[in-house]
């Protein structure tokens, strides 16, 4: 029967799941594949460092040129981290003449061009599903089979962090420092937690998913980006108050005007499939003109989920599919934009707004004599008595908009933080149509 020799570069939490998968489980991995699908060489950084599954002295090495110059290994699970040494690791294992599997989104949103260019020139292929959403199957959903379709909406909890964090922040009434140091505790969250909470991490994995399901060419740094570093639980409660729970979510949808594109909290109807997705998990809502909408759920990252993920991709790369996909996608390849980049200013919705402001009358009238003269609309309106625990004279003003440009609210925001009556800072947040 014929054999597939697979190379592991990296084993730390994802590289151990894929090797114990591969190894464990190879009789069900050879039914699915057709073939054997064997370990065949596994890199890593420190020989001496502990680790929880063992391998033969000869199938583990710290020098990347054992995996390299190994002419039967034929794809590579490159499974580390960051941007280099991963990007320089990638582009010896192409010129080594072997596929690769990867889960690095931050690699691919920063160097996906030149990787996927050189691969193409070397007659390799990249296969990527693990990068975004875990075990969740997104990328294969939107690159085969919606492939008959025009997708014209993705709606997306790309980040598990930080939707653990305001789920439980929603369930346990915690502040943001409480619930961040709980997903830290759990392992969720890094000691360094800088890309998940500030929207990062989602960004990277919405500029991949535009550039599959829309042709869309941009760095992932121009999309517009507001983490949950600065959500308030009291934001959570008046949510709910008016029939909402907030989520980030990063949301690309096609229009006349261009594609837009951004991550926010955002406010989600409760009862949507959206709003009820809780803990660490992923969700992708799309829309395509021929099927109409598809719904997306799953572990987004851990272990075993993501090494599903990896080991999926293995199979396809073994028995050709991947070659086959790779060439016809022609992902970040120099032919013809299919979408132009809408101004994000220009990008339009309903909005949630909370102000503290002086308790006198007049207040309102100012407020909404601001809004109106930016062509924004209030909707309804929550404004809690002075005695409900806010500082003496003060009280919040909540209000819910009808539809505005991005442009108009920010603007209108700026405007009336600027009031005398209005004390600190506003918070605004997009409303889920």
């Amino acid at each position: 029967m014929e054999t597939t020799r697979v190379g592991v570069v990296g084993l730390g939490t994802v590289g151990t799941g894929v090797a114990r998968l591969l190894t464990e489980h190879r009789d069900r991995i050879r039914r699915r594949a057709g073939h054997t699908v064997e370990l065949g060489r596994v890199v890593v950084a420190d020989l001496s460092k502990p680790r929880e599954i063992s391998f033969d002295s000869e199938m583990i090495t710290d020098r990347l040129s054992d995996l390299t110059a190994d002419e039967e290994i034929s794809v590579v699970c490159q499974l580390i981290g960051g941007l280099e040494p991963a990007r320089s690791i990638m582009l010896q294992i192409l010129e080594s003449g072997k596929d690769i599997v990867t889960a690095n989104k931050a690699l691919l949103a920063e160097h996906g061009p030149e990787l996927f260019d050189r691969a193409r020139e070397l007659g390799r292929s990249i296969a990527f599903e693990a990068s975004v959403g875990g075990g969740m199957p997104i990328i294969n959903s939107i690159g085969q089979c919606l492939s008959a379709n025009r997708i014209d909406s993705l709606h997306g909890i790309l980040n598990g962090t930080s939707n653990f964090i305001v789920s439980q922040m929603e369930e346990q009434g915690w502040d943001f420092p409480t619930a961040l140091a709980e997903a830290q505790a759990r392992g969720y969250a890094e000691a360094d937690p800088r890309m998940d909470i500030d929207g990062s991490d989602a960004a990277q994995k919405l500029a991949i998913l535009s550039h599959l399901a829309f042709g869309a060419r941009l760095h992932w740094t121009d999309i517009s980006c507001v983490g949950i570093d600065e959500l308030e639980f009291v934001d959570l409660e008046y949510a709910r108050q008016l029939g909402f729970r907030i989520k980030l979510l990063a949301i690309a949808q096609r229009s006349d005007a261009g594609l837009e594109l951004h991550v926010s909290p955002t406010l989600v109807r409760s009862g949507q499939p959206l709003a009820e997705v809780r803990g660490s998990f992923n969700a992708v809502s799309v829309v395509g003109d021929a099927v109409g909408r598809v719904f997306l759920q799953g572990a987004g990252a851990g272990q075993m989920p993501t090494a599903s993920a990896v080991v999926a991709d293995l199979i396809d790369t073994a028995v050709g599919r991947t070659r086959i996909t790779f060439q016809t996608l022609e992902l970040w390849s120099h032919g013809e934009v299919r979408v132009k980049i809408r101004d994000h200013s220009e990008g339009s919705g309903h909005y949630y707004m909370r102000f503290m402001v002086d308790d006198h009358p007049g207040v309102l009238a100012e407020i909404s004599g601001v809004l109106g003269r930016h062509q924004v609309s209030i909707a309804s309106l929550i404004q809690q008595p002075e005695e409900s625990g806010h500082p003496s004279g003060q009280v919040p003003l909540v209000m819910m908009t009808h539809r505005a440009t991005e442009g108009a609210a920010g603007r209108a925001i700026e405007e009336i933080e600027e009031l005398p009556s209005v004390r600190g800072s506003g918070v605004r947040m997009r409303v889920l149509s």
